[in-house]
Formats: C-alpha cells, sequence, structure tokens
C-alpha cells in the first residue's frame, strides 16, 4: 500500500518502485520495532548535558548533607563532653551571667564562684540549662562546638574598636590637673 505521494512520484518517474518498496520496509521496521530509534547527534548532546547536570546537582547535594551530618555529629559530640565533665552545683549563691540579652544565674558556692571568675570553670550551655565544666573539657567543646560556650573568664576579650576621630577632636582640649569633681 504506497501513499499518494509515492504513487505521483513513480508516475513522474522521479522514484523507483524497489527504492519505495526499500522505504516502506524500513518505515514498518520502525513501527514495530521493539527497540526506538538511537537519538540524532543534538538530542544525544542534550541528552549528555541533562545527566551531567543532574550529576553535578546529585554531588552539590550529597556533599550538603554530608557537612550537615557532619556539623550534627560535633554537636553530639560537644554536648556528650558537656555532660560527662559537667561539675554539680551546690551552693545558695547566684552567679548572675548574661546569654542571648538576657541575664542568667545559677546557684554555686564560694569554691565555685571563684573558679568561675578566675575562668578555671566555665559555663556551658546543656540543652535548656547550663552546666559548669572544667578548662580541659573547655578546649574539647569549643574545636567542636563554639557556641556551647557561654561564659569563659579565662579567654580574653576582644577588645571593642575605639572611635578614634572623637579622641583626636577632645585632644585639643587640655583639662587642667587640679579640677575637682
Amino acid at each position: 500500500m504506497r501513499n499518494p505521494l509515492q504513487e505521483q512520484l513513480l508516475k513522474a518517474g522521479l522514484a523507483k518502485k524497489t527504492k519505495i518498496d526499500q522505504v516502506a520496509r524500513e518505515q514498518a521496521k520502525q513501527r514495530n520495532a521493539k527497540n526506538p530509534v538511537a537519538p540524532v547527534a543534538e538530542d544525544r548532546a542534550d541528552v549528555d548535558r541533562l545527566r551531567l547536570e543532574k550529576a553535578e546537582r546529585d554531588r552539590a547535594l550529597s556533599a550538603e548533607r554530608n557537612a550537615q551530618a557532619r556539623q550534627q555529629e560535633l554537636r553530639a559530640q560537644a554536648r556528650q563532653i558537656v555532660d560527662q565533665n559537667k561539675i554539680k552545683l551546690e551552693g545558695e549563691i547566684e552567679y548572675r551571667f548574661t546569654h542571648e540579652g538576657a541575664i542568667r544565674s545559677i546557684l554555686v558556692n564560694e569554691s565555685l564562684r571563684r573558679q568561675l571568675a578566675q575562668g578555671q570553670l566555665v559555663i556551658a550551655r546543656l540543652d535548656a540549662g547550663y552546666a559548669v565544666i572544667p578548662r580541659a573539657a573547655v578546649e574539647k567543646v569549643d574545636a567542636r562546638e563554639p557556641t556551647m560556650i557561654v561564659l569563659d573568664h579565662g579567654k580574653p576579650v576582644a577588645a571593642a574598636p575605639e572611635a578614634g576621630g572623637d579622641d583626636e577632636y577632645y585632644s585639643k582640649f587640655k583639662v587642667p590637673d587640679d579640677l575637682i569633681w
């Protein structure tokens, strides 16, 4: 069974009957074939490009998941170190400190208060509360999760930046030595 175009080409002498039959057989094979026709070079390039983009996205997502898992593992290690090294709080003296913009307090005895002030002991965040841990454990916790350390008097405090412009202006005015307030 030929289509009208093939019959017109035969009548005009522009195509041979064998060539038309061959084309018809190839079309029938393509229709009935189980394997799809191989994609054209452009389609192949698009498919390769899409596959590479998907692989890159998968790598990026995997790296992000691995980083999050590693961060969570470090947090768990830091929490475990604080939990293992916490010192039992006992006493009647309130030791006040600031954390997240609020004044917090814990009850300590005189010995713990003195050690906290000297920096031998440190206050760390543990779940919803606070724990006092020794200096040896602080370095381990700080390496894993520095945000858990709430109060550390043994750590040097960063100097606040001074307003240099004001000092230069006021240095022009001399304050008398005999000024009494």
